[in-house]
């Protein structure tokens, strides 16, 4: 295989503005490995000769830059390929929950408007679905097996040259974002948006250097993992260690086996590790890790420290979404304002606004929102009422809620729609969460707002069990009691349901509507 041409002639600038990063690092560092993983492994020319012959395959399908490519893929290698490929050819890559229907994966591909599609065959079935919906596609790619109706993705990438393009183009992305109701929506951007001062953070507290490499936790579907798991580290030439699931004993061994340096998780993984046995952990050693970066949803305050505690001051945390954002607090800084996702950094505006749609006071909890960028706004894909309904003149929101500090720091109380109203008052539900978190038998929980004729709502704790634990009424009164310890009296759960699981999106954040809306059975619309 010849060394990258174009990525050896480029700097490194260069190369990333023409969406040839990965062609840089092939050409310094042909042998070092990019992406390693139970459905094989790839070094870094290895990667970009691939994503090169794919480049070239999809072109000779009729693709031109700009088009759309929607890719419905585990965690394998020809994930990061595609990626790639869509990256130096100017091509939007839209990257498809493969835990979705066959019918909702037919609406992301049609409704971004994917002129190719590449397909897993262990989704097999959704593919197929996805296929007869959308009549714009000129090719479908088939990944690690053969899919009716389409062609075999390995032969189609090995019968063209490996050789870098001459003519690069830089791509983009389409992110859907795992909205709760409906159809998700796909953020998009006209023109690209300024350099992101989170990726500036990132780059300054991550501190690469040669021999460091990163695990990849969660699934490359979602903007997180994708972003900051891998390829913020592949394309500063930094190889991923790429888990298929996740399991948290599991990533304690590959930390040790590879002596991973880097990586990202979300607070359930986080919550999980600290629930193994100490004797479980302590066969480990993962002193190894110098960042641990954790997003996607709120972490409750006692894991938060107690992660601090195992892995020293290497956790970071930030808050931000595919809209945009950019928050971000250290181990230091958290440890004097215990419960913060971190204070906006600089050139982000973050505005709390009140129920009366007033900049709301220090402490006041309120609807987030960010200033948008002069150029480089999101709009939701084909969607302008939706759009809509997230800007507020200048400034935009994912409808998250809370409140920021007298120093700026800003903590997070849940989403709109999950506010519980009893008897007139506003109460958010993560504040609760974390309180009955705390309790030995409960492994996760979800508090939601039920009927109550005479106050609207009241609070329910939805909870799962650590092992070892059986649901009771003894114990279900046990938690009620625990919680009443540590909560005001308008803030404690009055009941508790057993569950042997919650529903999750992607991000690892719990579908609280979906818990909630088991109770109502259609009285409540939002």
């Amino acid at each position: 295989m010849n060394v990258s041409q174009i990525g050896s002639g480029m700097s490194r600038e260069e190369a990333a503005a023409n969406g040839m990063i990965i062609a840089f690092h092939a050409g310094v560092r042909p042998e070092a490995p990019a992406f390693l993983s139970e459905a094989g492994n790839r070094t870094y020319a290895e990667l970009n000769a691939r994503a090169n012959q794919l480049t070239r395959a999809l072109r000779r399908a009729g693709l031109k830059a700009g088009d759309a490519v929607a890719l419905l893929c585990s965690n394998r290698p020809e994930f990061a390929e595609t990626a790639s490929a869509c990256q130096r050819a100017g091509f939007r890559l839209t990257p498809v929950n493969w835990h979705l229907k066959g019918n909702e994966v037919g609406y992301i591909v049609d409704n971004c408007e994917a002129k190719a599609f590449v397909a897993d065959a262990r989704f097999k079935g959704s593919a197929i679905e996805a296929a007869a919906m959308s009549p714009g596609i000129l090719i479908g790619l088939s990944v690690g097996g053969d899919i009716d109706g389409f062609t075999n993705y390995d032969k189609a990438v090995s019968a063209e040259s490996a050789e870098d393009i001459t003519d690069p183009v830089l791509g983009t992305q389409m992110m859907y974002t795992s909205g709760t109701t409906g159809y998700p929506k796909g953020v998009f951007r006209r023109e690209a948006a300024p350099v992101s001062p989170l990726l500036v953070k990132l780059t300054e507290t991550a501190q690469f250097r040669d021999g460091d490499i990163a695990l990849v936790t969660g699934p490359l579907y979602h903007a997180a993992p994708l972003a900051l798991n891998l390829n913020f580290p592949l394309n500063s030439g930094i190889g991923c260690v790429v888990m298929d699931k996740w399991d948290a004993e599991e990533t304690l061994r590959l930390v040790e086996e590879y002596r991973i340096t880097h990586t990202h998780v979300v607070p359930t993984m986080l919550h999980r590790i600290l629930s193994l046995a100490p004797e479980t952990r302590a066969k480990y050693d993962f002193s190894s890790l110098r960042w641990i970066l954790h997003g996607a949803a709120p972490c409750p305050t006692h894991v938060k420290e107690r992660s601090i505690d195992l892995f020293g001051p290497v956790v970071f945390e930030y808050y931000a979404a595919t809209e945009g954002g950019g928050i971000f607090v250290d181990s230091h800084e958290w440890k004097n304002k215990a419960g913060t996702v971190g204070k906006p950094l600089p050139g982000v505006v973050v505005r709390v606004v009140n129920d009366n749609g007033e900049l709301a006071k220090p402490k006041e909890v309120g609807t987030i929102y960010f200033e948008a960028p002069a150029t480089g706004r999101f709009e939701y894909f084909k969607a302008p009422e939706k759009t809509e309904g997230a800007y507020r003149g200048n400034d935009y929101t994912m409808g998250d809620m809370g409140y920021l500090d007298e120093d700026g720091f800003l903590y997070l109380t849940g989403r709109s729609a999950e506010v519980i109203i009893a008897g007139g008052v506003n109460i958010y539900p993560v504040e609760i969460d974390q309180e009955v978190l705390e309790h030995p038998a409960v492994y996760d929980v979800a508090v939601v707002g039920v009927p109550n004729e005479e106050w609207g709502e009241e609070i329910k704790a939805v909870v799962q069990l650590n092992e070892g634990y059986v649901a009771s009424d003894k114990l279900a009164a046990e938690i009620v009691a625990f919680a009443a310890e540590r909560l005001p009296g308008y803030k404690r759960p009055r009941s508790v349901d057993f569950t042997d699981d919650l529903p999750r999106m992607p991000s690892g954040k719990i579908v609280r509507r979906t818990v909630r809306d088991r109770y109502w059975q259609g009285e409540k619309k939002i």
